[in-house]
């Protein structure tokens, strides 16, 4: 071979890996530019859904234009059939090589609920079934199918601990209530062990219907154990516990909002005008502070209180002082 044949074949070839770097380089390139985005974009990969079919479907939208760089890129790391399924949130920082990482570590999005303290079991399952990201399975009206989704011989009213849970899309409303069980029973297991001495319950089933009319009674976190004392008082004595939001629970959807004289004599399981001891089930789901505060009542005289107008309460001894207090906050309020 002469000297100038060596010399187009060496320079032939140093074109040739100049090319080939060049090629790499733009193909690197490709793969981390970022995603064409005005605004943040959700994308729903189901099950059985190939990451070609993925990019083909970002390509159409014209939010990842090169997108063939990027299957080339998934095949060669071998990361194209460990793709999670899921929804994802695609903004304007993320490369096509960082949404490929994100699709292979299964960073889902996350949507949150929240289960307030006082709500009911129809209502949570309102709530939840009115979130767009969960699937409804259970019927708030039915509540046969309900006891059968939870394994339970009873409604399961206040079985579940009020909190904010995190889902990702397609959980269910049975799968979050599961977890919102579970919960409940881990806190009330807790407190229940270290309950106070002589406490009128049997069982802490008891303990969570006590805990349901104490969160009822009052939203103010200092008169909770206040307002335990004084029914944990009553049980003690065989007087009636009284409490319209019983009465109210057993009303229904007969209740307009409007609490009666009739309403409180007429009989249901959960009057406790008309009946002596707890309720046969809570009335509502009722938080960790109201669940300590059953079992955990303070330890004064008073056996009555009455509502000063303003979320608070006056706490009474005597039957002479509760009356006044009525008297004073109650029956002077009717007359202005």
């Amino acid at each position: 071979m002469t000297a100038e044949r060596r010399f187009h074949l060496i320079a032939a070839l140093a074109l040739l890996v100049t090319l080939a770097a060049l090629r790499v380089h733009v193909f690197f390139d490709r793969i981390d530019a970022p995603l064409e985005l005005d605004e943040p974009q959700f994308l729903m990969v189901e099950p059985g859904t190939s990451f070609r079919r993925i990019v083909r479907e970002l390509q159409a939208k014209r939010v990842l234009p090169k997108g063939y760089d990027l299957v080339v890129y998934a095949r060669l790391e071998g990361s194209a059939n460990r793709i999670k399924t899921g929804e994802y949130e695609l903004t304007s920082d993320m490369t096509a090589r960082s949404f490929l990482q994100k699709l292979v570590d299964g960073d889902v999005v996350y949507h949150q609920v929240r289960i307030v303290e006082g709500w009911t079991l129809k209502q949570a399952l309102e709530v939840l079934q009115a979130h767009p990201a969960l699937v409804a399975q259970l019927d708030p009206d039915d509540q046969q199918s309900i006891q059968q989704a939870f394994g339970t011989d009873a409604y399961p009213e206040g079985q579940f601990f009020p909190d904010t849970y995190n889902f990702t899309r397609g959980t269910s409303d049975v799968e979050i209530l599961q977890r919102a069980r579970a919960l409940m029973q881990q806190v009330l297991d807790a407190a229940w062990a270290a309950r106070d001495a002589g406490l009128p319950y049997e069982s802490p089933e008891e303990a969570l219907v006590m805990a349901s009319i104490v969160e009822k009674e009052t939203a103010v976190g200092a008169e909770r154990s206040q307002i335990a004392g004084v029914f944990v008082r009553r049980l003690q004595r065989n007087m009636r516990l009284q409490t319209d939001p019983t009465v109210i629970y057993g009303l229904g959807e007969a209740f307009d909002g409007n609490l009666t004289r009739a309403h409180l004599t007429s009989d249901t399981p959960w009057n406790t005008y008309t009946r002596e001891g707890l309720p046969p089930t809570p009335i509502a789901l009722p938080g960790k502070a109201s669940i300590e505060a059953s079992l955990h009542p303070d330890d004064s005289d008073t056996l009555y209180f009455v509502a000063r107008g303003d979320g608070t309460h006056y706490f009474s001894a005597t039957l002479e002082e509760h009356n006044r207090a009525v008297r004073q906050y109650q029956l002077s309020d009717d007359q202005n």
